[in-house]
């Protein structure tokens, strides 16, 4: 096990693709930077396969988003879009060294049931990461570093959370980052290569639909929900 050094960032968020984080908690990781918190995502793919937009426009709107989402850290892994395998070791390390570069308290992955295959992916490989970066002779190379916890955001999948965070007053700060990826969620008809997707038909309503759902329970306006597995006793992320 490694031993306790200084925390590199409070909260740190995997996603599959560039706006999956941005979707399942982005307010709260806007809520945490907006406290002092350092928060960061690691995105493991480009999205390269999406049907609209391109590498290029999904990173300037990543890099809108991340400002508006207050971020410390957002970086880039480069793993195949529709290609990740928690059975490749080189590209369960890229995950491995992330924590181990990030040193991050609590990292959040997509929740292990969604209906694309690259969420459930992702959140295998961040389970498979976390357990393997705190093992002093794994890849001892590099310093491990133990998480305190590990939790799961929904994407595209409502569950019953096990915990929720009120984001009633940052939630347009939320909506405001998602937004920032037009070439996703935005109708764009009049261009010759633009297809209509779920993400182009009231996605992001859907979105916030479920954020008040979350909250309504709890009396909050919005909130966005985690699973963990395990007991769950907190007072902060």
């Amino acid at each position: 096990m490694s031993g306790r050094t200084e925390y590199g960032l409070d909260l740190l968020a995997f996603a599959a693709h560039p706006d999956d984080a941005e979707i399942g908690m982005g307010g709260t990781l806007v809520k945490a930077a907006l406290a002092g918190q350092k928060t960061g995502i690691v995105d493991l793919t480009f999205a390269e396969m999406s049907s609209n937009g391109d590498v290029d426009t999904r990173q300037r709107e990543a890099g809108t988003a991340s400002a508006i989402l207050g971020l410390a850290v957002r970086e880039n892994l480069g793993l195949p879009d529709r290609g990740l395998s928690q059975a490749d070791r080189s590209q369960v390390d890229k995950l491995v060294s992330a924590i181990r570069r990030h040193r991050p308290r609590v990292v959040f992955a997509p929740y292990f049931i969604d209906r694309h295959p690259d969420h459930v992916m992702c959140s295998r490989m961040v389970e498979q990461a976390v357990f393997n970066a705190k093992l002093r002779r794994y890849n001892p190379e590099e310093p491990a570093w133990t998480v305190d916890m590990l939790y799961y955001y929904f994407i595209n999948d409502a569950h019953t959370p096990q915990l929720v965070l009120d984001v009633s007053d940052v939630h347009e700060r939320k909506m405001e980052a998602l937004r920032a990826y037009r070439s996703q969620f935005e109708p764009a008809g009049d261009l010759a290569d633009w297809v209509p997707t779920p993400l182009t038909t009231g996605y992001l309503d859907n979105v916030a639909a479920r954020d008040r759902l979350f909250g309504q329970a709890h009396r909050f306006a919005f909130a966005e929900g985690f699973i963990a597995k395990g007991p769950v006793a907190v007072d902060r992320f």
